[in-house]
C-alpha cells in the first residue's frame, strides 16, 4: 500500500492495480489544487469543493465509484462503512461522514472535516482496531491540535497522520501535543501489515502533494 497526502482532507491510497481516492479537491476550490488522476473507489466526507472533486478522479479507464455518506459499502474486495458526525469546516455547520477502510488486512480510518472531541457512537464499535488514523488538524471548523492529538489518541490507532490543511503552525503546535519532533516529513509512505508491529499512535508527517 502506498499513500500519499495531497492537500487538505484529500488523501491518495494505492494498492495492486486499486487507487483510492479520500476527499478529492474540486476545481472549484479555492484554498487548494485539483489533482487529476483516475480512481477506482472515491469518498467524499463533506459536500464542499474541497473535498467533492469526483470528476478530478474519473480519468481515462478509471470511473471512481464515488461514496458520499454513511453507510457499508463492499467494492473490489474493500470494505468501507461511513458514519455521520458533525462539522463546521468553513464556519457554518455541515454533517461530515468519517470513513473506516478494510483492505490488504489492515483498517484505516479517515475523519473527514470532523469537528467533535469524540467519535459518534455508532461508529466507535467500528473504530476499535485502526491501524492508521487521518486526522484534521487545525482547519476552520475541525479540530484544534490538541483536540486532534487528544481524540487520535482515544482511537488506539498504529500510526496517526495529520491532515494540517496547509497551517504549519497547527501541524507543529500538533506534534508538541504529540510530545515528540516527528521524523522527516515524508513525500510517501509504503506501508506493509508486518511494518505496524510495535506501533502505537506513532505520528507520521505526510509532505501534499499538491
Amino acid at each position: 500500500m502506498v499513500i500519499t497526502y495531497q492537500g487538505g482532507a484529500f488523501v491518495k491510497v494505492q494498492f495492486g492495480d486499486i487507487t483510492l481516492a479520500v476527499n478529492p479537491v474540486s476545481k472549484d476550490s479555492k484554498r487548494f489544487k485539483p489533482v487529476r488522476f483516475g480512481a477506482d473507489i472515491a469518498l467524499v466526507s463533506i459536500n464542499d469543493a474541497d473535498m467533492n472533486g469526483l470528476d478530478q478522479v474519473s480519468f481515462g479507464e478509471k470511473q471512481a465509484f464515488a461514496i458520499t455518506g454513511p453507510g457499508e459499502y463492499e467494492i473490489k474486495e474493500v470494505f468501507i462503512k461511513g458514519f455521520k458526525s458533525d462539522s463546521r469546516y468553513g464556519g457554518e455547520y455541515r454533517l461530515n461522514t468519517l470513513y473506516t477502510v478494510h483492505l490488504e488486512n489492515m483498517n484505516l480510518c479517515f475523519l473527514g472535516a470532523h469537528v467533535g472531541k469524540d467519535i459518534p457512537d455508532d461508529a466507535s464499535e467500528a473504530l476499535d482496531d485502526v491501524d492508521v488514523l487521518f486526522v484534521p488538524v487545525g482547519a476552520e471548523g475541525t479540530l484544534s491540535p490538541a483536540d486532534a492529538y487528544k481524540l487520535a489518541v482515544k482511537v488506539e490507532p498504529k500510526l496517526i497522520i495529520p491532515l494540517s490543511f496547509g497551517n504549519s503552525a497547527a501541524l507543529k503546535a500538533f506534534l508538541k501535543e504529540a510530545g515528540e519532533e516527528a521524523d522527516k516529513p515524508q513525500d510517501k509512505l509504503t506501508l506493509k501489515k508486518k511494518d505496524l508491529d510495535g506501533k502505537e499512535a506513532d505520528v507520521v508527517v505526510l509532505l501534499p502533494a499538491a
